[in-house]
């Protein structure tokens, strides 16, 4: 054999081998990720949405919106923000982020202790808010464990390019960060609230000036940045939209962030108007209803899939200004709840809805939905039982019409049969072969 020939085949082998190890680390990065939206779906069905379903149940039947334990409030809330969303989120951080970045290998053991202590702290505030069980310990405790989650998640995703391969941040990335640097905030706070109540409160519930604050920073400040941030990294090649306009799209994250502190500083119609502001100017940066340069990308996904996320922005629009509304209104407690349900359901749910079927089967392993008309079932199921929530909340919660009462059971399980579904999709999804 040749010294030409013997270098040839060195480099083939070699080839082979960095082949190899690339293929297992894509399949550990595809185990790991389907780990943690399998857990997200876990939370997102029995604490989240059934506990959901039974509060509304009891308000319906009672026909007063503090019928049921504000701790059972907080506890659903906990689990749709931090144990759905929050998961959705690490996950897909941990699979994509490093790569759209073209950042360094990191060590998979840093992701999955992430998830055993996200997972575990989730689960103590479950049990300590519905169960009251040692909630003295467990409160301080869960905020702990998912702050420490997230700061391993943190340093991982935010590691050092290969030399020679440092550049500017996309206007996407910084996004990202900023929903990053809201989800700290949001954890440190959550942390702050357990180690108060767990000192001086008489039950596991936090006060409602405090929750309404924390949930605020919950909400616009740590998950609404990270969806603008997906957004203008996926739609326009989803969608086939014009180019993000990307100096557009660091304002609104500004103005969002304003109006986050002002509601955090007890200024309520200011933060509603900087919030209104914020995601009419995302909504602008982002071009999401002008005419498109590119038919959609709809393979493998129901063609309906672009409609509902454009319809998912209108809501967001409709909660910032249900927000505007219920701030010049005193004790608008119904106008309040449909602000926040607009929010919660209406864009950050119908969002997951839309994009994560899109893109979590590819990412899995390159897998197909399993279902494209189950997709469009859970699309439409959680659109109609938003309407209905919100309507119910502004006509009934205020006394504008009792009829509306009834409205609540129907939104209730218009909403579980739509999350059902949509785990269904997805766990079928991952069951499958590649």
């Amino acid at each position: 054999m040749t010294p030409e020939v013997t270098r040839i085949e060195s480099r083939r082998l070699g080839h082979e081998q960095i082949f190899a190890v690339t293929a297992a680390r894509e399949a550990g990065l595809s185990r790991l990720l389907v780990l943690y939206i399998s857990t997200g779906l876990a939370f997102m069905l029995a604490p989240g949405t059934f506990l959901g379903l039974w509060n509304l149940m009891a308000i319906s039947s009672h026909r007063a919106a503090n019928a049921v334990s504000a701790a059972w409030i907080q506890a659903h809330g906990h689990a749709q923000i931090f144990g759905w969303i929050g998961s959705f989120i690490l996950g897909i951080g941990f699979y994509s982020i490093p790569k759209l970045r073209g950042l360094k290998w990191f060590a998979l053991r840093a992701a999955w202790s992430a998830w055993a202590l996200w997972t575990a702290g989730v689960a103590a505030r479950w049990a300590g808010g519905v169960y009251a069980w040692h909630w003295r310990i467990l409160l301080p405790l869960s905020g702990a464990l998912e702050l420490a989650a997230f700061l391993i998640f943190f340093r991982t995703v935010s590691g050092h390019r290969p030399e020679g391969e440092r550049q500017k941040l996309e206007a996407w990335v910084k996004v990202v960060i900023a929903g990053s640097v809201g989800l700290m905030l949001a954890l440190a706070a959550n942390l702050g609230a357990a180690v108060y109540v767990a000192f001086t409160g008489k039950g596991p519930a936090l006060p409602p000036e405090l929750d309404a604050r924390l949930l605020a920073l919950q909400t616009w400040g740590f998950m609404v940045p990270f969806v603008w941030g997906f957004s203008a990294r996926w739609l326009p090649v989803f969608l086939g939209l014009r180019p993000v306009r990307a100096r557009w799209l660091p304002r609104a994250v500004v103005l969002n962030a304003a109006g986050v502190i002002a509601a955090a500083a007890g200024r309520t119609a200011a933060s509603a108007i900087l919030l209104a502001a914020g995601i009419a100017t995302a909504i602008f940066a982002l071009r999401l209803f002008e005419p498109a340069e590119r038919p959609a990308k709809v393979e493998g996904v129901h063609p309906s899939y672009p409609a509902f996320i454009r319809v998912a922005y209108l809501w967001a629009a409709i909660a910032a200004a249900l927000g505007i509304w219920s701030s010049f209104v005193p004790d608008a407690v119904g106008i309040g709840g449909a602000s926040r349900h607009a929010l919660t359901v209406g864009f950050l749910a119908m969002m997951v809805f839309a994009v994560g079927q899109r893109v979590l089967p590819a990412f899995s392993g390159m897998r197909i939905l399993f279902s494209r008309r189950l997709m469009f079932a859970a699309l439409l199921l959680l659109a109609l039982g938003c309407l209905l929530r919100v309507s119910a909340e502004v006509l009934a919660y205020d006394g504008l019409a009792a009829g509306a009462w009834g409205w609540l059971p129907v939104s209730a399980i218009c909403e579980m049969t739509a999350v059902t579904a949509f785990a269904v999709n997805l766990s079928v999804t991952f069951a499958r072969r590649r």
